[in-house]
């Protein structure tokens, strides 16, 4: 079939081409426009163009099974295709996609990583040869590849492709420029795509399945003038009869992956982020002003608008710019279009102006402001329940009824939970809200949706309060779609969710974890799940860290059990069962060195924290006994024993002259250094107010350090610097003036000492110790 239709090559976001697209839609009055687009979107057209609507909104295609792939196609308001749509809707046309079917493109998709994972493969094989027969390696990094649009670019002597698109496409407001200027700049880029045969694999296919659907368009009635095709310039010359359109045995012929189709709000953010020719641009909220200023037949007044802008964010952040120097901004970069004939600045000349005139000549001081003017804040809108999946439109629902809407916003907010019952109000919905909207939170944690991220308190023990902060991105909404793999609400797929992380757990900590988080969901049926879980991996555990986090994790959940609505006694037994078998644990696990040492040490903590919580359900008695086990103990880590030490201490069952009795038999001059030392660093982590006012300690500590020869006291060296490096410089100093009373120094003497500038004999000394290397010994 020879045919011939009108033909407008774009760049996919390109005020100048939805604002020359619209005069030729105009001038040539089609029936039917024909977009370049997923075909299988064309029922979301109507969606698009509801009153309601606001961009930037996104196609999203996603695969309804796993592996999960997914592909956004995104629209500004000054989108070409957007606006042809637009323009259809208004003047009686047909609107139409007719790129390839979702499913095709990603089944592309699929194939893609296919090959990458098999070229991965080949690498890894190729290196492991490699290593086998070694041979000389060039060092010389290889010069990185120019894209085709990088190329184009530097032909022309711009700086990026950016720049150039934007000085020679997007100024020139000549009626017929932008279309004829586009097919050719197409025609050249394919000219140059020659040696990448995948991408041009790729949009061969496209092409033949474009004219096939220009050929189904035709047959259905409407004549060739009557149709104007809306696509990328890269495939405005292709489109036409002479070549061969898509058979319905090539159609047949590809990979497809089975897909489901949504609309979504997108963001300028997001918009900014992406690069390449089809992807996005570098600043959104820069080309809507552009846009603005050509519909307002005013581009040149786009430079004292940017920069008017700019100057107006300074001085809201306290920084003052006067009128003149805006002025002077736009003449330098009126000035920097001139030297490349441009007839107005592009983006690129006039952040050079602002950093120039606004900041001074410091990028850093306009900064924020260029990145407002030029990205924004701008995110999309689309109306109550269209083109939702089941699970989109739950969490609407869901953000309505906990009023959360007002924090689905680009710009990060705080958000402060009190989780108790709210007895001052009238309703059982209102007077839990905080705690309802905590549990959706945690939920979507659970489900990897990025839109709200827990945030630290300053006060740990505290039950009953929470702080989110709170973002809405587009990768929230794909991550909500892709859920609705798991379920078709945001419960049942956090049900799902857990479901699975039950199937595949293996620890009693991750385990203790799951019973922690289905209760900050309020997931009561699937915490019941994780505690019987729970219950059949300790049957018969010795792993003494395992057993201590996932005594904490439910010490957690008993805590705030009354918060949280739910009866906690159930854990209770639990617990007991868990404490009985750490404490039976201790002792041989703490026959460690001192790398595993550590994550004992903390474990240890953990229990001894669950004792004191719980001390009227507890054997708090077998506890404290394996803690003077350990305390008394020669052969197992020093640290640790030292450790068990300082907690009997701290509970007030060590006297003083046992404590004597024990830092002399560790400090004797007949123990190893390290040993000795080791202990004391244990001893040092916990209660150091009791230590520092024990001064019999340090004149023990004292006379022991004097005792050891010069490879012992290096050896030593290395777990006493460990041990006082944590301690404040007030508690040093204090330490100090200790050691100096015993050695018949006062306060002010040990002060001026310490005071006193080094010699540099002592300086020297200094300098050996801090070179020397402790992992040798």
């Amino acid at each position: 079939m020879s045919w011939k239709i009108h033909v407008f090559g774009v760049r996919h976001l390109s005020p100048m081409g939805a604002w020359q697209l619209r005069h030729y839609l105009d001038e040539i009055r089609p029936d039917v426009v024909l977009v370049e687009g997923i075909d299988d979107a064309t029922p979301l057209i109507e969606d698009m163009t509801r009153k309601n609507t606001r961009p930037p909104i996104a196609i999203l295609s996603y695969t309804d099974s796993l592996p999960v792939r997914t592909i956004v196609t995104p629209f500004a308001r000054y989108s070409p295709e957007y606006q042809a749509i637009l323009w259809a809707k208004e003047n009686g046309a047909e609107a139409q996609f007719f790129d390839l079917p979702s499913a095709c493109f990603l089944g592309l998709l699929d194939a893609e990583y296919d090959l990458r994972d098999k070229e991965r493969r080949e690498a890894l094989e190729r290196e492991s040869k490699e290593s086998e027969t070694p041979e000389p390696v060039d060092l010389a990094e290889p010069e990185p590849k120019l894209s085709l649009y990088q190329q184009v670019a530097q032909q022309a002597g711009e700086s990026d492709f950016d720049t150039y698109w934007e000085r020679y496409f997007e100024h020139n407001t000549a009626q017929g420029s932008y279309q004829g200027s586009s097919f050719e700049f197409g025609q050249a880029v394919r000219d140059l795509e020659e040696d990448q045969p995948r991408w041009r694999a790729e949009n061969l296919v496209r092409e033949a399945y474009m004219r096939r659907r220009i050929e189904e368009t035709i047959a259905a009635g409407t004549p060739p003038e009557k149709i104007v095709a809306v696509v990328g310039a890269f495939h405005a010359p292709v489109l036409h009869g002479d070549l061969p359109a898509m058979t319905d045995d090539e159609l047949a012929s590809l990979r497809r992956r089975s897909s489901k189709l949504t609309l979504m709000p997108y963001s300028y953010f997001k918009l900014s982020s992406q690069s390449g020719y089809g992807a996005g641009n570098r600043a959104p909220a820069y080309f809507e002003l552009l846009w603005s200023s050509l519909n307002e037949g005013n581009v040149r007044g786009l430079s004292h608008r940017y920069l008017s802008q700019v100057a107006t964010h300074l001085r809201a952040g306290g920084t003052h710019r006067s009128t003149a120097e805006v002025i002077e901004g736009v003449r330098l970069a009126e000035t920097l279009s001139a030297l490349y004939e441009g007839q107005a600045p592009t983006l690129s000349d006039l952040r050079d102006a602002a950093v120039t005139l606004l900041g001074h000549g410091e990028l850093v001081t306009v900064k924020d402001a260029l990145v407002r003017v030029d990205v924004g804040t701008e995110i999309g809108e689309l109306p109550e329940g269209v083109s939702q999946t089941s699970i989109q439109a739950d969490f609407e629902r869901e953000l309505k009824r906990l009023k959360l809407n007002k924090y689905k916003t680009a710009v990060p907010q705080p958000l402060d939970l009190d989780l108790r019952e709210n007895r001052q109000v009238n309703s059982e919905e209102a007077a839990f809200l905080d705690l309802n909207r905590s549990s959706l939170l945690h939920r979507l944690l659970m489900l990897d949706i990025p839109f709200a991220s827990l945030q630290p308190s300053r006060q740990s023990a505290t039950t009953w309060s929470e702080k989110w902060e709170i973002q809405w991105t587009p990768e929230s909404e794909i991550a909500l779609v892709e859920a609705v793999l798991e379920g078709e609400t945001i419960l049942l797929a956090t049900a799902f969710r857990f479901n699975t992380l039950l199937d595949r757990c293996t620890t009693i900590a991750h385990a203790a974890v799951l019973v922690n988080k289905a209760c900050q969901c309020g997931m009561m049926e699937a915490m019941d799940q994780a505690r019987r879980r729970l219950q059949e991996l300790a049957a018969g555990t010795s792993d003494l860290v395992a057993l201590a986090r996932a005594m904490y994790e439910l010490s957690l959940v008993v805590r705030y059990g009354s918060v949280r609505q739910f009866d906690p006694q159930p854990l209770i037994p639990l617990i007991e069962e868990l404490f009985v078998q750490a404490s039976l644990a201790l002792f041989a696990s703490c026959g460690c060195d001192d790398s595993a040492a550590v994550e004992v040490r903390h474990a240890i903590d953990l229990i001894n924290q669950v004792s004191l919580e719980f001390s009227e359900h507890v054997d708090e008695a077998m506890w404290v006994d394996k803690l003077r086990l350990l305390s008394d103990a020669d052969d197992r880590n020093p640290q640790l024993s030292g450790y068990a030490c300082a907690i009997l201490l701290e509970r007030g069952l060590i006297p003083n002259e046992a404590l004597s009795r024990e830092v002399s038999r560790r400090l004797s001059p007949g123990v190893p250094s390290d040993l000795g030392a080791g202990w004391f660093e244990g001893l040092a982590q916990r209660n150091r107010y009791a230590l520092l006012a024990r001064q019999t300690l340090w004149e023990q500590l004292a006379e022991y350090v004097t005792s050891l020869d010069d490879d012992q006291f290096v050896r030593a060296l290395v777990f006493l610097r460990r041990a006082f490096c944590t301690f404040l410089p007030r508690e040093r100093r204090q330490i100090c003036e200790n050691l100096g009373e015993h050695w018949g120094l006062n306060k002010d003497q040990a002060a001026e000492l310490l005071e006193a500038p080094l010699s540099e004999e002592e300086e020297a000394k200094l300098d050996e110790l801090n070179d020397f290397d402790f992992d040798d010994l």
